[in-house]
């Protein structure tokens, strides 16, 4: 259900910050009509850490109400208290998500054995599938290729997104779970050598932009077709680097402020990204043929 290219959707915001669900709406569509594969709100590229609780399920029933079954929503809920983190899982099952995708316990920076039992608890509480999210760089907590294979032992635990950056370590996680479980990069410039690995998709932060590029270059590698994957993956390498000039997902609103599909409002405390920033940003984008609204650059400053 959930190999390929997912999209971690933004959240698009009104000028006074509020939730802006037409542009939701348009978004989810356009991911739709581009041919991704699944759809990941209320990440942290959704800015959830800054979305309340009824702002989180209405972004989740949004997605779906659009997705109507078309594609499958893999919806996030993820913290540091497990017992929130539970009842926020249960409640995106019960609005008829597909699966979870649950970022680890931050700041509090468990044991592997703290991060197996959390994990454990939240699949005991829902029958829906969950997806791991380990980016020990933004938590600072690792999930071990070790702890990941005892995880891929409870049946509903299918998979993970991983953004350790370390490909050794992805290899190792490959090595060491079942088959069928899913290993997902959770970095768009790490794709095209995961896919080498064996690894079965992507959740994608560049597909916010570029989703039928995004798609491609997926299927591409899963295909084996890896010269067309590399065509693509070097096309947009600048782009996906770009993306993380500043935290994400700052410089990806940016982005689709210039190119004219949502207004670029972000919630503290991440703020806009500086000027020199921005510049490149627009430079990038001109330079893969993205085409931009002419005003919107002076709009940004």
């Amino acid at each position: 259900m959930f190999t390929g290219c997912g999209t971690a959707l933004v959240t698009p915001f009104h000028k006074d910050g509020s939730l802006d669900e037409e542009t939701l709406r348009a978004l989810v569509r356009r991911q739709i009509g581009a041919g991704v594969d699944f759809l990941v709100p209320c990440g942290t590229t959704g800015e959830s850490p800054t979305l309340s609780a009824s702002e989180r399920r209405r972004v989740v029933e949004i997605t779906l109400e659009e997705a109507k079954g078309k594609l499958p929503v893999l919806a996030g809920a993820g913290g540091y208290n497990t017992a929130e983190v539970v009842e926020a899982a249960k409640e995106v099952e019960a609005i008829g998500a597909d699966g979870i995708l649950s970022v680890t316990p931050y700041y509090n920076k468990p044991t592997q054995e703290g991060l197996y039992q959390h994990y454990k608890a939240i699949a005991a509480a829902v029958k829906i599938p969950i997806v791991v999210y380990s980016v020990w760089s933004r938590t600072g907590i690792n999930v071990l290729p070790a702890t990941l294979k005892r995880l891929a032992q409870i049946d509903n635990i299918i998979g993970v997104k991983e953004a350790s950056g370390n490909i050794g370590q992805m290899g190792q996680v490959i090595l060491k779970t079942p088959g069928d479980f899913l290993v997902l990069s959770g970095d768009d410039s790490m794709t095209l050598p995961l896919l080498a690995l064996g690894g079965k998709g992507l959740i994608s932060v560049a597909s916010n932009e570029i989703p039928a590029e995004m798609a491609a270059l997926v299927r591409a590698g899963l295909d084996g077709d890896f010269a067309r994957a590399r065509g693509l993956h070097y096309k947009y390498l600048p782009l996906m680097e770009v993306n993380f000039i500043e935290s994400n997902p700052i410089p990806v609103k940016a982005a689709m402020g210039l190119m004219g599909l949502l207004e670029p409002v972000w919630r503290l405390p991440l703020t806009p990204p500086e000027p020199d920033h921005l510049e490149k940003i627009q430079e990038v984008l001109a330079n893969v043929g993205i085409p931009v609204k002419p005003e919107a650059g002076q709009e940004q400053r």
